[in-house]
C-alpha cells in the first residue's frame, strides 16, 4: 500500500529532520532556520545557542504567530527569559524543546490549523549532517 502524506497547499510542513537540518517543501536547510506555517522559510542568523540575543527573536514577532516552537539543537536548552521579552509583550506563546521534538510538534500543530512558527538550531554530529 502506498501512503501519501497529507499536504495543505501553502503550508510549510517539515518532511524530514535530523541532527544537521530539515527538509521543508523539498528544500534542505542545514543552518538555523525559521519555519512559519505559511510563507517563505527564512534563514535565522544565529551562530549557536550560546550567541542568542533578544534581536534574534525579533523576526519571529513580525510573523505574528500564535505560538513559537524553539528547537534548541540535540538537547533541550531554555533561552534566558530576558531574550523573550518581545514575544511575551506581544502575547505570543513560546515552547522550548530539542529540535527533533520541535519538528514533530510543529507538524502536529500545523495539521490542526495553528499559526505556528518553528525556530530551529542544529547540532550536527561528525559525519551526520543531512536530514533523515
Amino acid at each position: 500500500m502506498k501512503l501519501h502524506a497529507d499536504r495543505l497547499d501553502g503550508q510549510n510542513a517539515i518532511a524530514r529532520h535530523g541532527p544537521g537540518g530539515v527538509l521543508v517543501n523539498q528544500t534542505e536547510h542545514t543552518r538555523p532556520v525559521i519555519v512559519p506555517w505559511q510563507g517563505p522559510v527564512l534563514p535565522w542568523d544565529v551562530a549557536s545557542f550560546d550567541t542568542l540575543a533578544a534581536a534574534h527573536f525579533e523576526p519571529l514577532l513580525a510573523l505574528k504567530p500564535q505560538l513559537v516552537l524553539f528547537g534548541s539543537g540535540a538537547r533541550l536548552r531554555f533561552p534566558p527569559p530576558r531574550l523573550l521579552a518581545g514575544l511575551m509583550a506581544a502575547r505570543i506563546g513560546f515552547e522550548a524543546m530539542d529540535t527533533a521534538a520541535a519538528c514533530r510538534t510543529y507538524n502536529v500543530l500545523l495539521a490542526e490549523g495553528r499559526e505556528v512558527v518553528a525556530a530551529l538550531l542544529f547540532d550536527p554530529a561528525p559525519g551526520r549532517d543531512a536530514p533523515r
